[in-house]
């Protein structure tokens, strides 16, 4: 089972990847109610919504590190 540290860790980790690209998603975090459900299971990491310029620049990034 994975840990709340852990996940928030990762969370984070995930920020400051998308902050080296120039991209902020500001709701991005751990999904509270995964570590309220009863059966075990790996922990989300909400992405939350972003605007239309702020999803160009994530698939730009993305698209960059494929190559």
């Amino acid at each position: 089972m994975h840990s709340p540290t852990e996940a928030d860790a990762c969370a984070e980790e995930l920020r400051a990847a998308l902050a080296a690209h120039g991209i902020t998603l500001p709701s991005l975090g751990v999904d509270l109610p995964t570590f309220a459900s009863r059966c075990p299971v790996r922990p989300l990491i909400a992405l939350g919504n972003c605007n239309l310029l702020t999803a160009q620049a994530l698939t730009a990034a993305l698209r960059e590190g494929a190559a």
